[in-house]
């Protein structure tokens, strides 16, 4: 018996496999430029990575029926979709940045730590979390996914 998997070809999604996939970090990016930046910035950051997600939920959704004309599959797979995005991409990465952030600032103000660039501490120390926590979440997304949703509705 061989694995098929491994010798067909893995279909090119513009929401996974190009840059685009990056328009869903852009609540990242404005978490960790929250301290130096108006709210209203932030809050447009986070519209950005939401509508990413509808049009890769969308993209799936679409994809899915006009391959099976199966509503009730299409459903499911546009609810795995959004659910997983929204989780991974928005939700858990954003407060995760969120408190990164929060926690270097207070801390340097509990330490009393002034430099003309302290401002920016909390910024930097965000953007480089966001390496660090994307693969972590998406797997921890990936098993609460497999253990609840998955379980039951596929």
């Amino acid at each position: 018996m061989t694995d098929n998997s491994k010798t067909l070809k893995k279909e090119y999604d513009i929401y996974r496999d190009s840059l685009l996939r990056y328009l869903g970090y852009s609540n990242e990016l404005g978490e960790s430029f929250r301290p130096l930046i108006k709210k209203s910035y932030v809050h447009a950051s986070y519209a950005v990575a939401i509508a990413y997600v509808f049009a890769d939920t969308a993209d799936k959704s679409l994809k899915s029926y006009e391959k099976d004309k199966n509503l009730i599959k299409s459903v499911k797979i546009g609810s795995d979709v959004v659910i997983w995005q929204m989780l991974a991409s928005v939700m858990i990465p954003g407060f995760t940045i969120n408190r990164i952030c929060w926690t270097v600032g207070k801390g340097l103000k509990y330490s009393k730590f002034k430099h003309p660039l302290g401002k920016w501490i909390p910024t930097i120390v965000g953007l480089l979390s966001i390496p660090l926590i994307i693969r972590p979440i998406d797997r921890g997304v990936d098993f609460l996914m497999d253990e609840t949703f998955r379980k039951y509705v596929h």
